[in-house]
């Protein structure tokens, strides 16, 4: 059996595994990335519809759920949105800011790929793909590891970067999860995040021959709501506020909807009626909602003849289907689909400014693996830097 003696191992070659090597190798550290996929930064690779959202210029603590959120502020602040930017402009990676502090790459995410591939080996960092780890534990003050290929590994520290559960088919697994457990490493309840929401079939009677309309919305859960785009699908709902409110939402909990969030509904119908009451209802409700949900949503009131047959009171309820409209969604798209997962080691067990393991001395925990969730909009990707930078300053 071939061995190896390294001083740090990384499991997982995403943004947050790439990035702790890079920092790693430029202390002078010896470092190899392994990876069970054929290539390297595949979530890379796939996110922003291939242009990658790769942070968020408001990217602050606040941006982020988990048991501990405040955890992330050490990190977050030592490696920070703009350290990030100041690379991407080195590698002369052309970027545009999208909506809502959003940064995308004018080109591919692949050359954000490229960058991080390139930085690891300007570094010494090897990288080998296509490589598991079949057994992994405690070897004196160090780690001990056989990989798939045969070769036993004995590394000072070991980095669990291989993220969550989500997206599957690209190999995601509970592997880091499974690991620290099994380290002694407490864990939070794990589920899918920034993912579509699912209604009965009764609801999807009613509302799936709307799929592909899309609105601007108002989502909110409990205390907790985001404006942003609102899908419908033949599933249920998705689009940009769903996802954010996915994170928050809870079975059994109902969700509510402003689909012109800008409009006082009733007192625009009511102006519209004392202007042309001859209209239809519908009509004059398209003037705020896209037509065909005007149509849906009057129908659903019974309302029929000129806008100036309907009473006030009808007219509340109008208001109350656009702009406070009420669902209970019965699950999500799960995993399939989830953008991240929420939950995972639990921040306690870390070292907030190394992210090194407490009790395990050379075990780093980082990115998605770690009880720190961000939003949509870039801010998991900067988590990903950021707690692979803390990492790789002392592992």
């Amino acid at each position: 059996m071939k061995t190896e003696t390294l001083d740090v191992l990384v499991v997982g070659a995403g943004a947050a595994g790439m990035m702790c090597a890079i920092e790693a190798g430029r202390r002078g550290r010896s470092v190899r990335v392994i990876d069970h996929a054929r290539a390297p930064g595949e979530k890379i690779r796939i996110s922003g519809g291939g242009r990658c959202n790769f942070t968020n210029l408001g990217t602050g603590p606040g941006n982020f759920l988990g048991e501990n959120p405040r955890f992330a502020t050490s990190a977050l602040k030592r490696f920070t949105q703009h350290d990030f930017i100041k690379r991407v402009d080195r590698a002369g990676i052309a970027w545009h800011e999208k909506t809502l502090g959003q940064l995308f790459c004018d080109d591919s995410a692949k050359q954000i790929v490229r960058m991080l591939t390139d930085d690891m080996s300007a570094a010494g960092v090897a990288l080998s793909l296509g490589t598991a780890v079949a057994e992994v534990g405690r070897d004196g003050d160090g780690f001990r590891a056989t990989l798939s290929d045969g070769t036993a590994v004995r590394a000072a520290s070991l980095v669990l970067a291989t993220g969550g559960k989500s997206i599957p088919k690209m190999g995601a697994t509970g592997w880091a999860y499974e690991t620290a457990r099994g380290f002694g490493l407490r864990m939070t309840e794990t589920r899918p995040a920034l993912v579509p929401l699912t209604f009965d079939p009764d609801w999807l009677a009613r509302w799936s021959p709307f799929a592909g309309l899309s609105v601007d919305a108002v989502v909110a859960c409990g205390r907790t709501r985001f404006r942003e785009g609102l899908l419908f699908t033949h599933r249920g709902l998705s689009g940009p506020s769903i996802l954010q409110i996915s994170s928050f939402w809870r079975e059994g909990e109902a969700i509510t909807v402003a689909m012109a969030p800008d409009a006082d509904v009733f007192s625009e119908l009511k102006a519209l009626k004392a202007a042309n009451g001859r209209q239809a209802p519908h009509t004059a409700l398209a003037r705020l909602a896209p037509a065909r949900l005007a149509e849906r949503l009057v129908e659903a009131e019974g309302l029929a003849g000129n806008l100036a047959d309907a009473p006030d009171a009808a007219l509340r309820r109008l208001d109350a289907a656009v702009n406070g409209w009420t669902v209970k969604p019965v699950g999500s798209e799960g995993y399939r689909t989830a953008e991240v997962t929420l939950g995972g080691v639990a921040t306690d067990q870390l070292d907030q400014q190394t992210l090194q393991a407490r009790g395990v001395p050379g075990l780093f925990v980082i990115g998605e693996a770690v009880d720190v969730t961000g939003w949509l909009g870039g801010y998991n990707f900067q988590w990903a830097w950021s707690s692979g930078w803390a990492a790789g300053q002392v592992c």
